[in-house]
C-alpha cells in the first residue's frame, strides 16, 4: 500500500506517493509507484501501487491476491519551466483470465 500525503503550493495540489520499505524488495530494487486500472468494461481503478520501473506489457503482476497481465504502461510528462518532467505512471491491466480468453478469440477471428 502506498502512502498518500498532499500539500498546496501557489494555490496547485500537488500529490506525492512514495513506496513504503515494506514493498521495496529484498533485492534492493527501487520501485515506483503506479496508477493501476483494470480495464475490462467498465474501468476499473485498483489505486496506486508500487512496482519495479522496468514493467513491460504481457509481464504478470500480483493485487491483493488476485493475478493481472498488464495490457499497456503510460507515462506521461509534464511541460515545467521549459523541461519536460514526469508527472504519472499507469498500468493498464486485464485479469489473468480475460487477458487469455482474448487471446484465444483473436485467434480464432485471424483463422476465420
Amino acid at each position: 500500500m502506498a502512502v498518500v500525503t498532499s500539500s498546496f503550493f501557489s494555490y496547485q495540489k500537488m500529490l506525492r506517493v512514495s513506496c513504503r520499505r515494506k514493498e521495496r524488495g529484498r533485492e534492493h530494487q527501487n520501485n515506483y509507484p503506479y496508477k493501476v486500472i483494470e480495464i475490462t468494461p467498465p474501468p476499473k481503478s485498483l489505486g496506486v501501487r508500487c512496482f519495479p520501473s522496468n514493467l513491460q506489457c504481457g509481464e504478470s503482476v500480483t493485487i491483493e491476491g488476485q493475478a493481472y497481465t498488464i495490457s499497456a504502461v503510460t507515462h506521461r510528462y509534464q511541460l515545467r519551466k521549459g523541461k519536460y518532467e514526469p508527472s504519472e505512471k499507469q498500468l493498464d491491466v486485464l485479469s489473468t483470465g480475460r487477458y487469455l480468453l482474448n487471446l484465444y478469440l483473436e485467434n480464432l477471428l485471424e483463422q476465420s
